[in-house]
């Protein structure tokens, strides 16, 4: 709404905008954001540094524009999505020019690091420093600090004309102080002299340093701080891509049916009530009601669920699902961003755009560290000055402060831990997104673990044969076997997999016949052959024996499939398809429970088949029967309740749920969709490796702690020394180099990283069955 257009809202109404932020630079710009919108009468306002997005509510009265203008009068930039998409409404919109500021920024570490090297190198190794190297390191410098370290010099005059301090401005001063003072020794004092060294020595002794230059300082710590935030900003770039993988998983055109014939558009183009057919194997193009046919329809991609859905005339379809089985026409109901794939993909965004503000380390330490530095360093101005040593004497001590304060390892203490911990990771299948998701895990005492694809394989597979008195499983198995092999059902193709399995071939088929919704038919070694559900036998007049019929309604009731396998008109079997538990997942739940963690089974299957998989991996609690959505209040009921939640999920229908959650580890076993919503991606299928996901975020973050106590414990011992004007740029460099060395080798340790998995492989074992006494298929 701009202020040209007039407001429609009831009176006493409010009305919701979220607004694109630029320009903010750390956690505290993002604060100061938010209290500045806070401010306006009547406005409710959520600022997420992570996402650089802004979650107004505005009462009537108060305009998007003057939300804007308020926004720009605390100095950073504002758009509604309208602006910022240029009209449009897609996730995608203004995602080039992110790009191009990640671009840009990549850019100036590059350059700033490649000129940056032989300055260091000219000032720490003595032997380098032939006649003229300060003026060498004067042209290199320069450029890294003039064009390399703009963004903090706008960051710092845009905090000092709103009187706030940030990391930003202690980097723009002991930056520009260092060069500052350095082009005067030049100019002015002995450091441009030919000839001109910095001998290596490390007495503390009291000089005026007009022979000293500081050009490395400057250089260095202008590279170093770059690299974070290019690290950071690359993480937080990919905070729009799970949207994006969303819309791409629906159908990209459709066969609608006009005047009786089919024709193929875009599916942009579909309108509510429009007929369209989809072929086997095709995607649906947009929620709907089916008019004709019979199929079954793989909703796993959305619900996350393994076994197909039968549908018919009647019957809603969810676009972006699979039909698996035969033709079918669909009358559209809803189209556009009405369809359930697009409701998730807002989940998705809200979930995202509400997760608590992350604050960095040293961020908040530097909230008091930085006015504190500065009050020092113009406190050590004044002393000098009063004491009457002199200008000269009063400016260096003052630099030096600036100096020795400069967060050269601190810039380090981050970056580093996160490649090296992150590195290690990635070798051991755990890609973790950036520095957030490790402050998540340390809290994290709840793991709620989605059942299908993550406890279980996902697959279906014949896990059961009970057969009638006196017939056997062998046969049972190799005639239904044969005749589902003509069949590409998920059910059909596990029974044929596990038939060919047990008995290396199996005999042809003649007359073979897919009775839609019902099963199939055929002639196996010259036996009339029935495969399917009771409607199929009953519809050829074949009964089932009360054994088998019970043995059919126990495992149902457990959650699995049954089907049953009829010849020369008798019911002689029953077939058990059931997804399955994975066999690490009881050994990674005893890992979450030795770490603190209270493992919850999450899913949206029958309460039945829910605990008997609990019971399995040992899991006490459990929530089953829940849609998509309400995955997401479950975790938010678990938040509100006090706990701090890690969600474990592979599907779209996880996604919502792992935006939500403090911490979202995906299965890269899973859809795109689960993985970009996610903080933590688990390459293997193995439950196992959130735990050490868990265990590897929390020794990275405790690294991280490490570092930068050290880095600032550094700064502290030396600013008395510099303060009292003892510090000579030998011990300066020295002290400085020291850190960065610690801080590195510090971070290498995180390679020694062990798995504490017991080397079980990962294959699929049969979940228990409710029915005693059946029969085992061998595997």
């Amino acid at each position: 709404m701009s202020t040209d257009q007039q407001d429609t809202r009831p009176s006493g109404t409010t009305a919701e905008v979220e607004l694109s932020i630029g320009g903010m630079t750390c956690a505290s710009c993002a604060s100061r954001v938010e209290r500045k919108l806070n401010k306006l009468d009547g406005v409710a306002a959520t600022v997420n540094y992570a996402t650089e997005k802004a979650k107004v509510q505005y009462p009537p009265g108060v305009e998007t524009d003057d939300l804007v203008r308020t926004v720009e009068s605390a100095g950073y930039s504002a758009a509604t999505p309208e602006s910022a998409r240029g009209g449009d409404a897609t996730p995608e919109g203004g995602g080039d020019e992110g790009g191009a500021e990640l671009q840009l920024l990549r850019q100036r570490l590059v350059v700033s690091a490649l000129l940056s090297v032989p300055v260091i190198a000219m000032a720490m190794v003595p032997v380098l420093q032939f006649t003229y190297w300060q003026w060498i390191s004067l042209t290199l410098a320069a450029p890294v600090l003039v064009w390399g370290a703009l963004p903090f010099h706008r960051a710092a005059w845009t905090n000092l004309r709103h009187g706030a301090a940030t990391m930003d401005t202690l980097i723009s001063m002991g930056t520009l102080a260092a060069f500052g003072w350095s082009l005067y020794a030049l100019l002015f004092g002995d450091a441009g002299v030919p000839g001109m060294t910095h001998a290596f020595e490390l007495s503390v002794e009291r000089t005026d340093g007009s022979s000293s230059i500081y050009l490395e300082v400057a250089a260095g710590v202008t590279t170093f701080i770059l690299a974070g935030r290019y690290f950071e900003s690359r993480s937080k770039r990919r905070s729009g891509d799970a949207l994006r993988a969303l819309l791409e998983l629906g159908a990209k055109e459709v066969a609608v049916l006009r005047e009786g014939r089919e024709q193929r558009v875009p599916t942009g183009e579909l309108r509510v009530d429009d007929l369209f057919v989809v072929r086997p194997g095709e995607k649906i193009a947009t929620d709907g009601v089916v008019t004709e046919g019979t199929s079954a329809v793989d909703a796993s991609m959305l619900t996350g669920e393994s076994v197909p859905v039968e549908v018919g005339p009647g019957d809603t379809v969810v676009g972006a699902t699979v039909n698996a089985g035969g033709r079918l026409v669909v009358r559209a109901t809803r189209v556009g961003s009405d369809t359930q794939l697009s409701q998730m993909a807002k989940l998705v965004e809200e979930a995202q755009t509400g997760k608590a503000r992350v604050q960095r380390l040293a961020d908040r330490v530097s909230g008091v560290f930085v006015p504190v530095v500065i009050a020092l360093a113009l406190g050590t101005l004044g002393f000098w000055l009063w004491s009457g040593s002199g200008v000269s004497v009063a400016f260096t001590a003052a630099v030096a402060v600036l100096i020795i304060a400069c967060p050269c390892a601190l810039g380090l203490a981050t970056p580093t831990a996160l490649l090296v911990g992150t590195g290690r990771g990635a070798r051991m299948g755990i890609l973790i997104k950036g520095p957030e998701v490790l402050e998540s895990t340390k809290k994290v005492d709840t793991v709620v673990l989605d059942k299908t694809g993550t406890v279980t394989t996902g697959r279906m597979e014949l896990v059961d044969v009970r057969t009638a008195e006196g017939e056997s499983a062998d046969e049972a198995l190799t005639l239904a076997g044969a005749l589902e092999s003509g069949s590409e059902h998920p059910i059909a193709r596990a029974v044929a997999e596990r038939a060919e399995q047990r008995t290396g071939s199996l005999p042809a088929i003649e007359d073979f016949t897919n009775v839609e919704g019902l099963g199939v038919r055929g002639t196996v070694d010259g036996k009339a052959v029935l495969v399917g559900r009771a409607e199929l036998l009953e519809k050829w007049d074949v009964s089932i024996p009360e054994p088998l019929a019970e043995a059919k309604l126990a495992a149902e009731r457990a959650g699995s499939t049954a089907v049953v396998v009829a010849w020369e008109g008798r019911a002689r079997a029953v077939l058990v398809i059931a997804d399955t538990v994975k066999p690490t997942a009881a050994e990674a739940v005893r890992d979450m429970r030795e770490l603190g963690l209270k493992p919850v089974l999450l899913t949206g299957d029958n309460e039945a088949v829910a605990r008997t998989i609990a019971s399995r991996v040992g899991i006490d609690e459990v929530v089953a029967e829940v849609v998509p959505q309400e995955k997401v209040d479950v975790v938010a009921r678990l938040q509100s309740a006090g706990g701090v939640v890690a969600m474990v999920g592979d599907g779209i229908n996880d996604a919502a749920a792992l935006a939500r959650a403090d911490l979202g580890l995906a299965m890269g076993t899973g859809t795109d969709v689960a993985i970009e919503a996610s903080d933590i991606t688990l390459v293997r299928g193995d439950p196992r490796a959130a735990v050490d996901a868990i265990r590897l975020s929390r020794k990275t973050l405790g690294t991280i702690k490490g570092n930068l106590f050290w880095a600032f414990a550094y700064n502290v011992a030396a600013l008395p020394l510099a303060a009292a004007g003892m510090l000579n740029p030998m011990i300066a460099g020295a002290a400085m180099a020291f850190s960065s060395v610690f801080v590195v080798s510090n971070s290498l340790r995180l390679r020694g990283f062990r798995s504490t998995a017991r080397g079980t492989k990962l294959e699929s074992v049969p979940a228990p069955s409710s029915t005693a006494g059946a029969e085992r298929v061998a595997g």
